[in-house]
């Protein structure tokens, strides 16, 4: 922080509108990625699920609360575990209080995980989120959309996940994925992303990389390692301004 470069607010002005252009390309990039994107052809969703939902069970037209389109973020929540994901937790974070203004675009948001309701709705309640949540834990729908694993899968190194075989530390694994439900009732599925390609939904990482330091997460032992629940931050002393 102290050794970087200092120049004259014109020279600045320069380098600023150097990068700007950079930003600008990028912009673009960005809006073509973002018609390929809703140009990708869609899979028409057959099988029926059944989710366990705080009111009682639901299908996955269900989800869609009358819109048309749905975006479900596969949170990582394993049957056996005492609290879900601190990372997905993390992009929680970042989508519980947009819901009203995505379900005002016709986009229905939920979160998807494979652990009872009940534990769900408890640690709902502890993160103080609003945002509904239902459990998968009788269907096939997390490993259709691969995001959960066997254990002989794990052992194999043979998880499919981010559309490649590949190994995985856990048995459950991040995504997002987005559906769309036609006139006559018909559901497709349009969009899965995974892994890094989660980035772009984090708004909190997006502020991070406009500061000096960044994300700050190199010297770590693991990309995350500073992540926690928002509720156990209070265990350690804030970095001195």
């Amino acid at each position: 922080m102290t050794t970087h470069r200092v120049v004259s607010r014109e020279e600045w002005i320069g380098a600023r509108r150097q990068h700007l252009a950079r930003e600008k390309e990028l912009t673009r990039l960005r809006d073509q990625l973002s018609r390929e994107r809703r140009d990708l052809p869609w899979v028409k969703v057959d099988k029926p699920y059944a989710f366990d939902g705080p009111n009682g069970q639901e299908s996955l037209a269900d989800l869609f609360e009358g819109r048309s389109q749905l975006i479900v973020q596969h949170f990582m929540f394993d049957p056996s575990w005492e609290e879900g994901c601190k990372s997905c937790s993390f992009w929680v974070d970042n989508f519980d209080g947009v819901t009203v203004h995505l379900n005002h675009r016709d986009v229905t948001f939920v979160l998807v995980s494979r652990a009872t309701i009940a534990t769900l709705e408890a640690y709902r309640r502890r993160m103080g989120w609003r945002v509904k949540w239902v459990s998968s834990l009788h269907t096939d729908f997390n490993r259709d959309y691969h995001v959960s694993f066997r254990p002989e899968e794990l052992e194999r190194a043979q998880a499919y996940y981010n559309y490649e075989t590949r190994s995985f530390p856990v048995p459950e694994a991040p995504g997002l994925s987005v559906f769309a439900k036609d006139a006559d009732g018909a559901i497709y599925h349009t969009y899965s992303c995974y892994a890094r390609g989660l980035d772009m939904l984090n708004g909190a990482y997006h502020l991070l990389d406009l500061v000096p330091k960044g994300r700050d997460e190199a010297g770590l032992s693991s990309t995350m390692a500073w992540l926690r629940h928002h509720d156990r931050y209070e265990d350690e002393p804030l970095i001195p301004a």
